[in-house]
């Protein structure tokens, strides 16, 4: 008996060996996420810190990370690298991004700090493989930071601008292909204001308690019901920082924006991947993605805005002896599907239809157009 325990013991031995333990998480996405009544962040616990949680995206998604080779002389910060987390855990909310650069001597405070060509190959096979295992998103991963920094109204997990490997954050493997969590629907209204015609107002929905508004869904994933891109006739107010400069000439460039609105005078910044989403969707669809912030340095109640994975349901109008044909491509719980004939001042009407897959609504047609919208009820 004795001899076997000491077997046993060995074994566990090499299985230790063999199998690095996990990181465990030691704060939550809502702590380190958590401001002060001015946006600025409140997280008052010590580095290093690991944060668990489920990648929402890969990271060629976000940015370009081809790295550059004239981006030191150009002052450009050249190839990044980008991954949004959401929490997982009982009792934690939000998510947080892991951020990092090539160039950071491209930033008028940073000097003598970017990577070549082999060092920024380096940094990316440490943070897209665990071993063998490539991540992507729907992995559950543990992420330990050395340092992090509050920037455009969230705190991040990077480099804080060094390459100094003591700054370096790590990934490490929990869960292959945990799934990604399911995407809660909002509408406008959740978290943006209408426009006032006041260029200085911020229509960000802004709640420091962080139980409302887009601070409530900072970081997770999202969908948009009953939005439809802005029209130039409608969409007048002038530019500013977290207005898009064009209601669509961004579709399908990475990186650029489009501003969607709900009808109802509420306008909102989605931003392009950096992958082909197909064409430009038609009349009222769902925006699904992550609900993002990016406010700059200083005041962070404003500039939120959604990084843009997927689009639908796009309504499709077929016109068959003299009836509008409606159909949608899926099953919608809780949704009403409505009608306007004028777009610029909505007033919607209910169609007595429920919502569901695959079934077409006969609606005559009048002498004016309807425009359709499948639009969530409110609880």
């Amino acid at each position: 008996m004795q001899a076997t325990k000491q077997i046993g013991w060995a074994a566990c031995c090499c299985i230790a060996l063999l199998c690095p333990a996990q990181a465990q998480p030691t704060d939550t996405h809502a702590n380190f996420q958590s401001v002060t009544e001015g946006g600025a962040t409140a997280w008052t616990n010590t580095h290093p810190v690991t944060l668990r949680g489920v990648i929402l995206n890969n990271p060629e998604e976000w940015l370009p990370g081809e790295w550059d080779a004239d981006a030191e002389a150009d002052g450009r910060m050249g190839a990044q690298w980008q991954i949004v987390l959401q929490a997982v855990e009982a009792g934690d909310r939000g998510g947080t991004a892991c951020w990092m650069g090539q160039n950071y001597s491209s930033l008028p405070w940073v000097f003598g700090h970017s990577y070549s060509e082999a060092e920024w190959a380096s940094e990316m096979q440490r943070l897209n493989f665990d071993g063998a295992h490539r991540f992507r998103k729907g992995d559950l991963v543990d992420v330990t930071a050395n340092v992090s920094l509050p920037f455009g109204g969230k705190r991040n997990i990077n480099e804080a601008h060094s390459t100094n490997p003591a700054n370096d954050f790590s990934i490490q493997l929990v869960t292959p292909g945990f799934g990604l969590p399911e995407p809660e629907v909002i509408r406008l209204a959740d978290v943006v204001h209408p426009y006032d015609g006041n260029a200085d107002t911020k229509e960000c929905i802004f709640d420091p308690s962080r139980q409302s508004g887009g601070e409530y869904y900072q970081s997770m994933r999202v969908r948009i019901e009953s939005v439809r891109f802005a029209t130039p006739e409608e969409y007048t107010p002038p530019q500013n920082y977290y207005r898009a400069n064009d209601s669509t000439n961004g579709w399908g460039v990475g990186g650029a924006f489009c501003t969607v609105t709900d009808g109802e005078g509420r306008f909102f910044r989605v931003r392009m991947p950096m992958h082909d989403l197909g064409p430009l969707p038609n009349g009222w669809f769902s925006a699904e993605g992550i609900l993002n912030q990016e406010s700059g340095s200083g005041d962070g109640t404003f500039g939120y805005e959604l990084f843009l994975q997927a689009v639908g349901p796009t309504l499709r109008q077929i016109q068959v002896g003299g009836q509008t044909m409606i159909l949608w491509p899926a099953t919608y719980t809780n949704y009403v599907l409505e009608y306007t004939t004028d777009l610029e001042d909505p007033s919607w009407t209910n169609v007595i239809t429920a919502p569901v897959r695959w079934i077409a609504v006969e609606e005559e047609l009048g002498e004016e157009p309807r425009y359709y919208r499948l639009r969530q009820q409110q609880e």
